[in-house]
C-alpha cells in the first residue's frame, strides 16, 4: 500500500448523511417500491424483475406479451397484479406508464441515437449503475455500519464463486491489508461449507458475498451453509429480488454492465470500494499500523519498481 493510498484512506473518510431525497429516486427504484413488503412467488419475483429491467418497454406490452417475455403464465401476471393489490393487470400497468414516460423524457438521447456506437451506449449504462450507487450510498449510515460488522468479525469470509471469484479476489487482497484474518472463498460445494464452518469456529460472525449473473446455485447452496453455520452475510448483487437476496441480513444492489458480449463491473467494484473504506474508518489506527507494516514490508522485500 503506498503512502498516498495511506493518504486517500485518511482523506476519504466517509461522512454520514441522511437520505437522498425521493424527487432523486429513479425509475427502478420507484417499481422496486410497489413490490416491497410483498411476498412474491418465484414465478412472480420473475415478472417483477422484468419490469424493473425493462420498464420503459414492458409497461406497453400486452398482458399476453408480458407473460411470454416473463417466462410465465398469462393468469401469474393477473395474479401478480392482484398480490400488490390492483384489480388486474391494466391496472398496474396504468401506475407503472407514468414512471416510464417519466424515465424517457428524463433521457437525454433517443434509442436510435444511441444506436450508432454501442460501444458509447455500454458506457452510457455504466455511468446509470454508477448512478445508482451514488443513491445508494447517499445514505452512508448502512454502509459505515456494514464497515464496522465486517471490520470486527475476525476472521471475516469473503465468497465469490465462478464470475464473481474476481470481485471477491480484489476485496481479500485489499482488505487483508487493514484486517487481521480474511479468508477467501472461490469454490463451491464441501470446501466452501468447511471454509464457512471452520470460520465460524474461529470466532467469525460475517460473510461479504459477491453473486453477479448469472447466477450460480452453489453460490446460493453456500449462503444456505453460511446462515447454516451461524454467519450472517453482506451480499453484493445486481438485483433486489430473488432467492439470494433472501438468504442475506444485508444486500446491496449494483447493477453489471450487460451491452457488451462480457458483463462489466464499474459499480460492484465502487461500491466494495466504499466497504474497504467503511472497514477503514471502524478502527483507523488499527488500520495505519496494518498499512505502515504493509508498506514496510513491501519496500524490504522490493515488491514495487
Amino acid at each position: 500500500m503506498s503512502s498516498g493510498q495511506k493518504a486517500r484512506a485518511q482523506a476519504a473518510a466517509i461522512t454520514p448523511s441522511g437520505q437522498a431525497s425521493d424527487h432523486e429516486r429513479p425509475a427502478a427504484d420507484r417499481v422496486r417500491a410497489l413490490f416491497d413488503g410483498h411476498r412474491l412467488s418465484p414465478g412472480q419475483r420473475r415478472i417483477a424483475q422484468y419490469l424493473i429491467d425493462h420498464l420503459t418497454e414492458a409497461v406497453f406490452l400486452s398482458i399476453t406479451e408480458l407473460a411470454e417475455r416473463a417466462g410465465v403464465s398469462q393468469p401469474s401476471v393477473t395474479r401478480f397484479a392482484v398480490s400488490l393489490g390492483y384489480s388486474g393487470y391494466p391496472a398496474l400497468r396504468d401506475v407503472l406508464q407514468p414512471i416510464a414516460l417519466s424515465a424517457v423524457a428524463g433521457s437525454p438521447e433517443t434509442r436510435e441515437e444511441i444506436r450508432h456506437n454501442e460501444l458509447q451506449a455500454a458506457v452510457d449504462a455504466e455511468i446509470e449503475n454508477l448512478e445508482n450507487v451514488r443513491r445508494l450510498v447517499a445514505n452512508t449510515n448502512q454502509v459505515l455500519e456494514i464497515g464496522r460488522e465486517l471490520a470486527r468479525s475476525v476472521p471475516l469470509t469473503i465468497l465469490g464463486l465462478r464470475i464473481s471469484v474476481s470481485l471477491a479476489e480484489y476485496f481479500a487482497y485489499a482488505a487483508r491489508r487493514i484486517h487481521p484474518d480474511v479468508r477467501l472463498v472461490t469454490r463451491g460445494g464441501s470446501v466452501a461449507y468447511d471454509a464457512l464452518l471452520q470460520s465460524r469456529s474461529a470466532g467469525g460472525t460475517w460473510v461479504l458475498a459477491f453473486a453477479m449473473p448469472r447466477h450460480a446455485k452453489e453460490t446460493l447452496a453456500a449462503l444456505r451453509a453460511a446462515r447454516s453455520a451461524g454467519l450472517r452475510i453482506v451480499l453484493i448483487t445486481d438485483t433486489t429480488l430473488g432467492p439470494l437476496v433472501d438468504e442475506a441480513d444485508v444486500a446491496f444492489t449494483a447493477g453489471t454492465g450487460s451491452r457488451l458480449v462480457f458483463d462489466s463491473y464499474a459499480a460492484p467494484g465502487v461500491l466494495a470500494a466504499a466497504l474497504l473504506q467503511a472497514m477503514a474508518d471502524a478502527d483507523p489506527e488499527r488500520t495505519q499500523a496494518r498499512l505502515e507494516e504493509y508498506e514496510q514490508a513491501a519496500d524490504q522485500h522490493g515488491f514495487f519498481l
